[in-house]
């Protein structure tokens, strides 16, 4: 999951320990399906679209273009 989302390893474990990424517990063992990975990075990506989407009309309304 780390390699998939080419973050640390302990990165994860803190997304998983926010809650940020839904997970199960095996054991001692966070598990994570593929699809839940796969959501939380279009949640990511959506919003940082919408960030570079504010900042771009920010700019335009600024004359910073």
């Amino acid at each position: 999951a780390a390699d998939y989302l080419n973050v640390s390893r302990p990165f994860l474990t803190g997304l998983i320990d926010k809650n940020l990424i839904a997970h199960r517990m095996v054991g001692s063992h966070r598990r994570i399906r593929f699809g839940d990975l796969v959501a939380y990075e279009q949640r990511l990506r959506e919003r940082r679209e919408a960030a570079l989407a504010a900042l771009a009309f920010e700019a335009e309304r600024l004359g910073l273009d």
